[in-house]
């Protein structure tokens, strides 16, 4: 089976083809980085419109790329939610267009699930059952996986996700959007030890996150240290590093608890800052205390959003007989636990 994937949840427009026999064929990305950067985030309606510029030049390019005719694709995937609403739109409207036009199911996708799967495109894969840690500027959530479709929410963000407060942080010290990149590389910079920063909610049982807090003891930080309106390049760096190591050291602490509950040996972080290298640094040496302990993630390129995590999706809920009309639906909030499981091999 070959699946057009399509990826339009926030500010990057995302196409793949896979294939369940010979794997990804092609993979194109559109970022829309400099477009929004200006405005320190992400503007909802000049990133609808420019997933309308950039979709179909995309498809156009896959297609090409992997030597496909369109009699050859046989279903589209595309994202259907969470994301923002005006972004799906464009995707599912296309996807939908086209699946019309070509006669071939189309099948809407989890955005979350597409990034938890994401590692499945390599070449050592995870296998079920694991726990997960999703990590991206919208979400922060502890994922038991039993199976494709079999999950259970263990513990999520209270208020602010990770990747939102790297961003948050990141425009406080004055550094350009995206702020995780941004704050990772001010902090290779930095000194050690120079500021002690709280590992939020680790001195309590559970396995929730709370970032809010972590964000204003950075903007107390930076104002301690601001003189005249200025602050001191070194300093900068330094209060970058211990930001980052207090995110990497929380978010490794509950990855353990987590795993500790469920006496699973796997372990797998996805979502954008799961590129963040201090915290597989952390990660990794925390799964290397206790023998048979496995770390997966995707290659940097399927970290971030991407249009081959939906079409490995799509392909696998449509193998399994998955299928749904041609209303166009889009789900701006959408808990994961509400997917529907598929046939298959699960614990």
């Amino acid at each position: 089976m070959r699946i057009l994937g399509v990826e339009t949840s926030c500010d990057e427009t995302g196409v793949a083809i896979y294939d369940n026999h010979h794997g990804l064929l092609a993979n194109a990305l559109y970022s829309q980085i400099d477009l929004h950067a200006d405005y320190g985030g992400v503007v909802p309606e000049l990133a609808s419109r420019d997933h309308v510029r950039w979709l179909l030049p995309l498809i156009k390019q896959v297609m090409a790329e992997s030597g496909s005719d369109r009699k050859e694709i046989d279903a589209i995937a595309y994202t259907s939610g969470p994301g923002l609403i005006g972004a799906l739109m464009v995707g599912a409207a296309v996807a939908k267009s086209l699946a019309f036009a070509w006669q071939i199911p189309a099948l809407g996708i989890h955005h979350m699930e597409g990034h938890m799967l994401a590692p499945m495109l390599e070449a050592e894969p995870p296998e079920f059952p694991f726990v997960a840690l999703l990590v991206s500027g919208g979400h922060t959530q502890l994922v038991e996986v039993c199976g494709l479709g079999r999950y259970q929410l263990m513990g999520e963000s209270l208020d602010d996700a990770a990747g939102e407060a790297f961003d948050k942080s990141a425009k406080m010290l004055g550094l350009d959007y995206p702020g995780g990149p941004a704050i990772a590389r001010l902090a290779k910079q930095g000194r050690a030890g120079q500021f002690i920063f709280p590992r939020p909610m680790t001195d309590r049982p559970g396995l929730d996150f709370s970032f809010s807090g972590l964000k204003t003891f950075t903007r107390n930080t930076i104002a301690q240290q601001t003189q005249d309106g200025l602050i001191e390049p070194q300093v900068k760096a330094d209060i970058a590093l211990a930001f980052e190591t207090a995110v990497a050291e929380t978010l490794t602490i509950k990855c353990r608890r987590a795993l500790e509950q469920t006496g699973y040996k796997t372990l797998v972080i996805a979502g954008g800052v799961s590129a963040n290298l201090s915290l597989r640094e952390r990660l990794q040496q925390m799964i290397d205390r206790e023998s048979g302990r496995k770390l997966f993630y995707a290659r940097p390129e399927f970290c971030t959003d991407n249009g081959a995590m939906i079409a490995y999706v799509g392909c696998q809920r449509l193998m399994a007989g998955q299928q749904e009309d041609l209303e166009i639906v889009c789900r701006p909030r959408w808990p994961i636990e509400e997917l529907t499981p598929i046939d298959g091999e699960q614990y």
